[in-house]
């Protein structure tokens, strides 16, 4: 029988090995980063063309290779790192697996020019798809420029898989700032498409932390400090009130080394249970020293993630360092939720007991006499009086009032069609109601009569639906309806924030933004939207900018119905708001004038019908 076993050639094993270590543009910029990091640069610039895809460059004034280290780099399992097991167990330097270079250069093509301080030339080394292509000697500055080009120019099928260059960029960028923020001694510059993005002078932490995020974040940020046997940490975490909706902006260093570890951020978490709005996430950007011997690094190919000998321990030095950071500076939960401590006085102080006291937006008054005893509460109560009946006549009618001196009509053509859809039976031969009267329930449900029974609206899912069409429309149009400002806006980014709004700025003028760049960071908003409120402005771009961090790969997809879902959501009326009768009726108006009145955006239902039938039964 013939053998069938046999050695894979060593360019094949490489582009195999590539698959686990270079998955996109920016595997390719932490390992470059890394080495440089390792030759004990203290100067390193990145240069990326085409989002990475054209161009990777590192630059680095570190202590450069010989002419036989430069050859023997882009071979399989070499290193300079560790030489034995036992170096496994203590290592403190990036790169030691020996795999990143012959794979980098496996899907690639590759230009490296180095010198070390002591040499009079460097030497120059081109390869592509593992083959050396070229090697001379050259006159070069002291240090390691590695240059990749044509990233999987061999693998068509990897290119074809990348990412728009926004995404692909969010992602070196993303790698950038990790390497940044881990290594503050050092200066490190970006330049994309030759222009600069970074320009990071070596520093502290802290202020490493100002240069990648912006200077708004100074205000944000709380010391956090913790030494115990065998573990240090060390770092910064952010105020309750800045914390953000997505992650993104957590970071874990372990010997300096960038690490996830869920089972940490759980601990950190933790720390800021009952401090953070639901669903948000706070900075942090937390370094953590330990004995080698006690942590395993040597887990994932990317070595991203790692092991401690003792997991539970580090939470719980994590979390007490955290809670005892948030408690230095004043940050704790209150022990009494309820009591506003500005309008409470101690009886040593001389005021008053009657004096109400506020919680939240109502009064903890056992009756609405003492609410009104504007004497206890201002000294000058006649004028308060007056403005007070002055408010009272400008008062709204109530929502009853309203439907008693309101028509109570409202008429559209395909509301039958649709309902009888919703049932799965046959169209009705009556294709218009009339609806002459609509009920809201504890804010959610908008019900109305019809001739087969009663009609149920999620006034929340209607509302998606009606806004999900209406900028859908504007978006395949190109044409957006947009309200001047009286005063402009300012908004300003992070670096990486403000590339991303760039990319963004054709698809929010189609939705009506009138927003331009003014400066590297800053842009200007001169007009939103007709239906967007000028404070809700804000959160809406951080809402598209969310989408890029979280590398939602759905909106590469089809970024229009992304985005307008984006926009349906955030602008749509939410849970609990009441709404009068003529906005009820221009909801079902126009949900019914809408391509897919049944279901929202997202699938979820819009309309339950509860024929006699049904409602009879009730009563059985």
């Amino acid at each position: 029988m013939k053998d069938v076993i046999h050695l894979l050639p060593e360019s094949l094993a490489n582009q195999i090995a590539a698959g686990e270590v270079v998955q996109r543009p920016a595997s390719v910029v932490k390992e470059l980063l890394e080495n440089s990091i390792d030759a004990g640069s203290t100067q390193i610039t990145l240069i990326i063309k085409n989002a990475g895809k054209s161009l990777i460059q590192v630059v680095d004034n570190g202590k450069g290779m010989s002419e036989t280290d430069a050859r023997m780099c882009f071979e399989r399992h070499a290193t300079s790192k560790i030489s034995n097991t036992d170096d496994l167990f203590k290592i403190l330097t990036f790169g030691f697996r020996g795999e990143a270079m012959a794979s980098i250069a496996a899907v690639a093509m590759v230009e490296l020019k180095t010198r070390q301080a002591n040499d009079e030339t460097g030497v120059q080394i081109n390869i592509e798809g593992s083959e050396i292509k070229s090697q001379e000697p050259i006159m070069c500055a002291e240090g390691t420029s590695v240059a990749v080009k044509n990233l999987f120019y061999n693998v068509p099928a990897r290119r074809n898989f990348l990412k728009s260059n926004p995404v692909e960029t969010r992602h070196i960028i993303d790698e950038f700032q990790r390497v940044a923020m881990s290594n503050p001694g050092i200066n490190m510059s970006m330049y994309q498409d030759d222009l600069e993005t970074f320009n990071l002078k070596e520093g502290k932490l802290a202020k490493r932390i100002l240069g990648i995020f912006g200077k708004q974040y100074q205000e944000q940020l709380i010391p956090c400090s913790e030494e115990v046997q065998h573990v240090t940490i060390n770092g910064y975490i952010g105020k309750p009130e800045s914390a953000k909706k997505t992650r993104g902006e957590q970071f874990f260093f372990v010997n300096g080394r960038y690490v996830r570890h869920p089972y940490l951020h759980h601990a950190i978490m933790n720390a800021y249970e009952e401090l953070l709005p639901e669903g948000t996430f706070p900075f942090y950007a937390l370094r953590i020293e330990i004995d080698p011997v006690h942590v395993d690094i040597n887990v994932h190919p990317t070595k991203t993630e790692v092991k401690f000998d003792d997991e539970r321990t580090i939470y719980a030095v994590v979390s007490a360092a955290v809670k005892q950071a948030l408690a230095a500076n004043g940050v704790t939960p209150s022990l009494d939720f309820d009591l506003d401590v500005n309008f409470t006085k101690s009886k040593n102080s001389g005021q008053s007991d009657n004096i109400p006291v506020v919680s939240g937006n109502a009064y903890n008054s056992p009756n609405k006499q003492q609410v009104r005893n504007w004497d206890k509460l201002y000294p000058d109560a006649e004028k308060a009086k007056k403005w007070e009946s002055e408010f009272m006549k400008l008062k709204p009618r109530s929502d009853q009032e309203q439907q008693e001196k309101e028509p109570m009509e409202i008429r559209f053509s395909s509301a039958a069609n649709d309902i009888e859809k919703e049932k799965g039976t046959e169209k009705t031969e009556n294709q218009s109601q009339q609806i002459k009267k609509t009920l809201q329930i504890k804010g959610k449900y908008i019900v109305a009569q019809i001739k087969s029974g009663l009609m149920l609206i999620d006034q929340v899912a209607a509302h998606e639906r009606i806004l999900f069409e209406k900028f859908m429309a504007r978006l395949n149009s190109g044409k957006g309806n947009s309200q001047k400002l009286v005063f402009p806006q300012t908004i300003e980014l992070s670096t990486a924030d403000a590339t991303l709004l760039s990319d963004l700025l054709p698809t929010l003028t189609h939705l009506g933004f009138d927003l331009e760049s003014f400066g590297n960071q800053a842009f200007i908003m001169r007009g939103i939207p007709a239906e967007t409120n000028e404070t809700e402005t804000g959160s809406i771009i951080e809402s598209f900018l969310e989408q890029y961090k979280m590398n939602n790969e759905q909106l590469e997809q089809n970024q229009h119905v992304r985005v307008a879902k984006i926009m349906a959501k955030k602008l749509g009326i939410k849970e609990g708001q009441v709404l009068h009768h003529e906005e009820r009726q221009a909801i079902i108006e126009q949900l019914f004038a809408s391509s897919n009145p049944n279901y929202n955006p997202d699938g979820q239902k819009t309309i339950t019908i509860l024929n006699v039938e049904k409602l009879d039964e009730l009563f059985r």
